[in-house]
């Protein structure tokens, strides 16, 4: 009876990543639809009221006080090991690296650049949009506060919104927009949310935030994420541009031309031979082409040759030409008398 073999789960991993097509067709690019609009829309809003409830100083800046006064990193100090690794989740350096390496992967696999300009788009928009709102209301941070009470606005500060959070919420955030499903869309935006609040929390708990930083810094994440499907044709055509770059570059690259091998030079005719008589009578001619290699013969004593001026000539064995005893042999004198006056 013939037994299959039961793979391990990461064969089966691997397994079904290999049939994965190269640039899937089911993966659709999100577009602005009316319920991201209104999440959007709605997002907005919440971010301006924490601004507004921050600027009037509300009962949100007393909370704030409170929460700051409970001081949680006392409360339970046991924790606090593990909170301080945890906080790493939201620092833009090592997320960016990890998500950036994942992505990666997926361009690689399905020959494609979008999900590293998504990324990149993302964390540029994080950096203006925060960046701005940080140095622009330059809040201060509890363990910076000077009035108690006081929202501690304009003083100089950078922690209004949260940046841990916003980030947290972006670069996990970026996972589930790129889903190929519904389904890991779902379960990626819920993992992005519970792990960017526990960020923002954990900030709280260590004092280097107020409650109001966090949310602030909650909704200004999510508003990049939401906003991301109007970049979509922009990053569409910078991929278009960085592969006609590539191919550009491909293309002028000098290539190496081969150079073809010389002409066969044609061989001289060899020497024909004369006609050799046969035992019966046959004349027979050597083929033309051969090269026939002549041995000096044995009784020929070492020495240098003579010039071909030199040599007496001698007539070839089997020659047409009729013996003549009257020929004489040229450079010789003559034998016979001059005539004439």
């Amino acid at each position: 009876m013939r037994t299959e073999r039961k793979l391990s789960r990461p064969d089966r991993v691997f397994a079904r990543l290999d049939r994965e097509p190269e640039r899937p067709a089911h993966i659709d690019v999100p577009r602005m639809s009316r319920h991201r609009v209104v999440l959007f829309s709605a997002t907005l809003a919440f971010y301006t009221a924490i601004v507004w409830a921050v600027v009037v100083s509300s009962w949100l800046v007393r909370l704030d006080w409170q929460v700051m006064f409970f001081r949680p990193y006392q409360q339970w100090p046991q924790i606090h090991a593990f909170l301080d690794y945890y906080v790493v989740l939201g620092q833009r350096g090592p997320t960016a690296v990890m998500v950036a390496a994942w992505l990666g992967w997926r361009s690689w696999r399905q020959h494609t650049l979008r999900p590293l300009l998504t990324l990149g788009a993302a964390l540029l928009l994080l950096n203006i949009t925060v960046g701005a709102a940080k140095y622009g209301m330059g809040r201060l941070g509890p363990h910076y506060a000077t009035v108690i009470g006081s929202n501690e606005m304009w003083r100089g500060g950078d922690i209004f919104p949260s940046g841990h959070t916003a980030n947290a919420v972006v670069t996990w955030g970026i996972l589930a927009y790129l889903a190929s499903t519904p389904r890991a869309r779902r379960w990626l935006s819920a993992l992005s949310a519970v792990t960017s609040l526990g960020v923002g929390m954990t900030t709280v708990y260590l004092g280097t935030h107020w409650l109001s930083d966090v949310l602030l810094g909650w909704a200004a994440g999510l508003l990049i994420l939401l906003a991301l499907p109007w970049f979509e044709p922009l990053i569409a055509r910078a991929e278009i541009a960085i592969l006609a770059l590539r191919d550009r570059r491909r293309s002028g690259r000098a290539v190496p031309v081969p150079v073809p091998a010389p002409a066969p030079v044609a061989a001289r005719p060899a020497f024909v031979a004369p006609r050799v008589p046969t035992e019966e009578g046959a004349q027979v001619r050597e083929p033309v082409g051969v090269t026939r290699t002549t041995k000096a013969p044995v009784y020929m004593a070492p020495g240098p040759h003579t010039s071909r001026g030199e040599r007496t000539p001698v007539t070839p064995v089997g020659s047409r030409r009729p013996p003549n005893s009257d020929r004489v042999s040229r450079g010789t004198p003559s034998a016979r008398p001059l005539t004439g006056s």
